[in-house]
């Protein structure tokens, strides 16, 4: 893994990226990047101000106009090229995540870096086929066709638990549009989204059209989400603060996208295969250490397999190894912070007043001690409105309930103000039918959960929010939508103009 030394040196010149430089941060406040995996500072960089943010939105309008002219093929090519330096630095990316946010080597290599890749790559392609509808006649007199334009500068926001990937899902589309775009990631897990913009520069894509700016969410990014140039923010994180950021955003009448919180339900069917269950449900509920907004979180299970599910994810999650996140064979790496490992605790002891800690349920100790650490934790016996079982807990815990009848698991399942992502398992396809009707999430798995592809859309309903990450259609998140009209008849006097002319 680098060391502090390496990545002090990488960022000497600052830890904001503006017009295609990296500089410090204005604001005389100070913040520690800290390895959860030991406590120990890696990065130590100042702040953003609302000035920084001033110069980065303006470096992102006066790349506009060029960027936004350029052909298709041309943004496209761009693109292809950026694909290949993240392709090419893929090792430090890794590494860097890893350190950063205690995230598993072996889950950066599999899933953060190569997703990344192949999410640009994806865009690379798709930047060259923007869609419309045909041009055609349709009042008879008139041509009329759609054209899909460039909005101008995004001010977009990032979570912590995915850096680099989120950086990408923000970026990505709306540069493979035409737009220009300020990124604020999160404070404490700027590091790959700064080199995820180095990267734009060094594939050539123009300076100021990437920009970062690391700081706090009340000084950076209320800032940027209020800035009077900026057209449109994406914001990913909690529902709370997507509330604070929908009610800034409407102050400007701001296009909006948000990609809130989840409370993902995993849906077992008594005719499930137990052992595909049990597994799912272990990898879903653990992914990211619990710390991804579509992991597996309420677990209902009909009846008749109940018991013996429980006592299988309980005997599987005692197998899963925590260790040095650099070391390939650990399975789990620390939350992102004690911080967060105290929140997590705090939910589970809060819960073990009513319901059972079956296994996990406290930091582990000895070498891992100075760590963020938590052990995985299944939890049963629950009283279906608890907060363990309704609120966002973000850590590696899984609740697990019984339900008898279909109508009863459906109920439950979508019993919550969340509808980012939820999983059925059965192998009766009118089961799996009815399921991915009635469940009321953005994506719905049938016998699995979590794996998301650059092709398609990501995003909720409800309290999860609204708009769409990745694939095509989040292009309807970053363009404008203007139909275009010419009168092909010549003649001076139209027909309707004797609704205000009369009979003259």
């Amino acid at each position: 893994m680098p060391s502090a030394s390496p990545l002090r040196d990488r960022f000497a010149d600052g830890a904001q990226y503006i017009g295609g430089k990296l500089r410090p941060g204005t604001s005389g406040r100070f913040q520690d990047v800290v390895d959860p995996a030991t406590g120990a500072t890696l990065l130590t960089y100042e702040l953003a101000s609302t000035a920084d943010v001033d110069d980065a939105v303006a470096a992102a309008c006066a790349a506009f106009p060029g960027w936004s002219r350029a052909t298709p093929a041309e943004r496209s090519e761009a693109l292809q090229r950026f694909a290949a330096v993240l392709a090419a630095r893929a090792d430090a990316f890794a590494r860097t995540e890893s350190v950063q946010c205690g995230k598993p080597i072996k889950l950066v290599t599999g899933f953060d870096v190569p997703g990344t890749v192949d999410n640009t790559a994806f865009f690379a392609g798709a930047a060259r086929h923007l869609e419309g509808k045909s041009a055609g006649e349709y009042s008879g007199d008139h041509t009329s066709y759609v054209r899909r334009e460039a909005l101008g500068v995004v001010g977009s926001i990032a979570p912590w638990n995915y850096p680099l990937q989120m950086a990408a899902w923000k970026i990505l589309p709306a540069i493979a549009a035409g737009n220009t775009i300020v990124l604020k990631p999160a404070e404490i897990t700027p590091l790959t989204a700064l080199m995820f913009a180095q990267a734009a520069t060094e594939a050539g894509i123009p300076d100021g059209v990437v920009n970062i700016v690391s700081g706090t969410g009340p000084v950076a990014g209320e800032h940027l989400v209020s800035h009077p140039d900026v057209v449109m923010t994406s914001f990913t994180g909690s529902t709370a603060v997507g509330q604070r950021v929908a009610a800034l955003a409407a102050a400007t009448v701001k296009r909006l996208h948000l990609e809130l919180g989840g409370k993902a339900p995993f849906l077992v069917f008594d005719d499930a295969d137990l052992e595909a269950a049990v597994h799912g449900a272990v990898a879903a509920a653990l992914i990211n250490t619990g710390q991804d907004c579509t992991a597996a979180t309420r677990a209902y299970v009909q009846r008749p397999l109940y018991e013996a599910f429980v006592t299988g994810v309980a005997a599987l999650m005692e197998t899963v190894r925590l260790g040095d996140p650099g070391d390939p064979h650990t399975d789990l790496g620390p939350l992102v912070s004690h911080a967060q490992r105290d929140r997590v605790a705090g939910f589970v002891e809060r819960a073990r007043a009513t319901a059972t800690v079956v296994t996990g349920g406290r930091a582990p100790g000895g070498a891992l001690a100075d760590g963020a650490y938590y052990r995985p934790t299944l939890i049963t016996g629950a009283d279906r409105n608890s907060e363990i079982v309704t609120a966002e807990v973000f850590g590696p815990v899984l609740v697990a309930l019984p339900f008898d009848t279909d109508d009863e698991g459906l109920r439950l399942a979508d019993d919550t103000p969340y509808g980012l992502a939820a999983s059925a398992w059965t192998r009766d396809l009118y089961r799996a039918g009815r399921a991915t009707r009635e469940l009321r999430a953005g994506c719905v798995w049938i016998n699995d959960h979590i794996p998301v592809i650059s092709d398609m859309p990501h995003g909720g309903y409800g309290a999860s929010g609204f708009g769409k990450d990745m694939s095509s259609y989040s292009f309807e998140e970053y363009t404008q939508i203007k139909h275009v009209m010419y009168d092909n008849t010549a003649v001076a006097r139209k027909d309707w103009h004797r609704t205000i002319f009369g009979d003259r």
